[in-house]
């Protein structure tokens, strides 16, 4: 089951596209990311073969950041989601949990208290623990106090839905409002 946009759309507006080469081709090399691990594209490690990246590596476009990104998400973060989550979910919520699995790796999701809360069906607490994955590189980071936030306003909303319910479609974005994930989102929520 795939995500929801939403939850993909969450997951590229924060790892966003980076390190543009500056040449106007639109293509991005190589960077470290601030737990100083070699990234491409929209927060990718390694490549389908499983090679990780490495900073020598050449540049990519962004259809090939996708497509990265895509089977990253697809191959990996959701069967790990499925393997390790025992209860029914929504996809909104199922979609939280993928990005998180995204940025902080499926072992860390594995071994977490944000997991054994999720199983438990104590969905008071997650927000809570979503809140202490704010370090990279040994320091807090604004970027992910602000992603923890995102993913777990978007699990709550889940919960609030219920297991079983669909997600409603996206609205059209009224002109003028903010094309950002934050601002899709909340049209979305407020309808």
């Amino acid at each position: 089951m795939a995500i929801p946009r939403e939850a993909l759309d969450l997951i590229k507006e924060f790892e966003g596209y980076l390190k543009q080469l500056g040449d106007g081709s639109g293509r991005v090399k190589p960077y470290l990311c601030p737990a100083r691990v070699a990234t491409i594209g929209y927060g990718s490690t390694f490549y389908e073969d499983h090679r990780k990246v490495q900073l020598s590596d050449p540049p990519i476009t962004r259809p090939r950041a996708e497509a990265l990104l895509a089977f990253e998400v697809g191959q990996i973060c959701e069967p790990a989601v499925d393997r390790y989550v025992r209860v029914p979910l929504h996809p909104l919520a199922r979609g939280a949990l993928v990005s998180f699995a995204f940025n902080c790796g499926t072992g860390a999701l594995k071994s977490s208290t944000l997991l054994k809360r999720v199983n438990a069906g104590r969905w008071d607490d997650v927000p809570r623990e979503f809140s202490k994955w704010r370090m990279g590189g040994g320091v807090v980071l604004r970027g992910l106090v602000r992603r923890r936030a995102a993913e777990a306003e978007m699990f709550m909303t889940g919960v609030r839905l219920g297991p079983q319910a669909a997600a409603p479609p996206l609205p059209t974005r009224p002109p003028g409002t903010s094309p950002t994930w934050w601002g899709r989102f909340w049209t979305w929520i407020t309808g």
